[in-house]
């Protein structure tokens, strides 16, 4: 797929720009630089769940994948889209995490088309400022981006996220319009016992990161029977810094209170509670686990639910799984869903 090399120029120069902000390479005194800053600001006051840390990391991911390289070699696989008039897509965005409707956002923009996006109240900030920077760098881009409160009208497809509530009321709202519906997926890790202490601390960014609020972010684990998680806690003990968020600690309190007077046994270090549960979707503070007896039964009930997963992270011994501390950087072609967003904008 051909890419108007103004549009693309304009991704690439937004991401040197995310990736010199990140490493305090950039012109302080810039105009430019200072917004970012003042947005940040404005992000974490508007979620208490975008600590500047968290909203630092979502833009250094997104500025080391917006280089030429990556971008070019991304959309190469794709066929040339021989269509003259720029389709509409109206994206519906969730807010859990910063950022997590951009991969939409530039999918639409890439191929050619016009953005109508309806903003998360959770995440209003962070992405109109990402809009207004490439706008600076291609005007072009000025009529393809439409920010909205209103209810979304003449567009051509949507995209939307939300959980399986929303999405069953999305499914019914948007049946006539080519789409591609979102609901609650989750992320896991597979144990096996043989991990080293490294390999636990990366599994503790995959817990940790976000809060545990993405749906890449591993919401619960399997292990073997018996397994003593004596070496994860002790791994995972660097992650602490979650107490200085009361956000969070609110969040652990109150799960914890709910456990015991429920009386469920509870792995406890003080930060995160470690239950045993078959669900996957665990709350704030707290760490679903699961026993299971051999991989090959494992691999066989997870192919049975992969509609409800997002990540499987392990150490290689278990199918179609990631390594550790790998959910939180996706590259441009890991889709949501597994659904592969660009083949359906060219698709339109």
């Amino acid at each position: 797929m051909t890419v108007d090399s103004a549009i693309l120029q304009a991704f690439v120069k937004l991401g040197n720009f995310l990736v010199d902000f990140c490493d305090n390479k950039s012109d302080t005194d810039s105009p430019w630089n200072k917004r970012l800053q003042e947005t940040i600001i404005t992000a974490g006051h508007q979620n208490g769940w975008f600590t500047e840390d968290n909203v630092l990391h979502a833009l250094k991911q997104w500025g080391s994948l917006l280089s030429q390289e990556n971008l070019q070699k991304w959309l190469s696989k794709y066929p040339e889209n021989d269509k003259s008039v720029a389709k509409t897509v109206a994206i519906i965005m969730a807010g859990n995490i910063p950022l997590v409707g951009f991969h939409d956002f530039i999918c639409v923009l890439l191929t050619g088309n016009k953005v109508q996006a309806k903003l998360s109240s959770n995440d209003k900030a962070l992405l109109p400022f990402l809009a207004d920077y490439l706008i600076n760098k291609n005007s072009t881009l000025k009529d393809r981006v439409l920010f909205t409160n209103e209810r979304l009208q003449d567009f051509d497809a949507v995209i939307a996220t939300g959980s399986n509530n929303t999405g069953r009321y999305f499914e019914y709202y948007f049946e006539k319009h080519p789409n591609i519906i979102r609901k609650n997926r989750n992320s896991i890790g597979i144990l096996s016992g043989s991990e080293t202490k490294e390999e636990l601390a990366l599994l503790g960014e995959d817990i940790f990161r976000y809060f545990g609020l993405g749906c890449r972010s591993v919401s619960k684990l399997f292990v073997p029977k018996s397994y003593d998680f004596t070496g994860f806690f002790e791994a995972i003990f660097e992650f602490e810094w979650v107490l200085n968020s009361s956000k969070y600690m609110n969040n652990y309190d109150y799960n914890k209170a709910v456990y015991l007077m429920s009386d469920f046994k509870l792995f406890d270090n003080n930060f995160i509670l470690l239950k045993e549960d078959e669900g996957y979707g665990s709350p704030i503070g707290t760490l679903f686990y699961e026993y299971y007896d051999t991989e090959t039964e494992l691999n066989a009930k997870l192919r049975t639910q992969k509609d409800q997963l997002q990540c499987v992270v392990s150490n290689g011994s278990v199918e179609g799984s990631i390594s550790f501390g790998a959910t939180q950087r996706p590259s441009l072609n890991d889709y949501a869903d597994g659904e592969d967003t660009i083949k359906f904008i060219l698709e339109l």
